[in-house]
This record gives structure tokens, sequence and C-alpha cells, in this order.
């Protein structure tokens, strides 16, 4: 069984490339990664959330072509 790997705020934003800023306001607004409340105001992301959000953005340069 694999053991949960949780990053606070401030670790995951620096996994995913984005400031902490950022995954304050998707916690907020929706859109972000799944998170976890930890009790009071900690928060935390699974490590596997944090790279499944990541591999759902992916995208090709044909991607963004318009047709």
């Amino acid at each position: 069984m694999r053991k949960k790997r949780v990053l606070r705020t401030k670790r995951a934003a620096k996994y995913v490339g984005l400031s902490k800023s950022f995954l304050d306001k998707k916690r907020q607004t929706g859109g972000g990664p799944p998170f976890i409340r930890l009790g009071g105001r900690a928060i935390g992301y699974d490590v596997k959330d944090l790279d499944e959000w990541l591999d759902q953005r992916r995208s090709s340069a044909r991607d963004s072509e318009s047709d």
C-alpha cells in the first residue's frame, strides 16, 4: 500500500511550477488541484493528485492551433 505524500501549499506550488497565491486563489474559486484540509488553516496536496492535475493540462502544439 502506498503511503500518501502530502505537500503543504508553498511546496505544492513549487512542485507544479506555480505561485502559492495561484493555488490559494484556485482553492477558493475552483479549477485547481484537489486539496486536503489538514486541520485549522493547514492545507495539503497529495502528490498523486498534483501529478494527475498536471497531466490533465498537458497539450500539444496542435491543441493551440485554431481551425
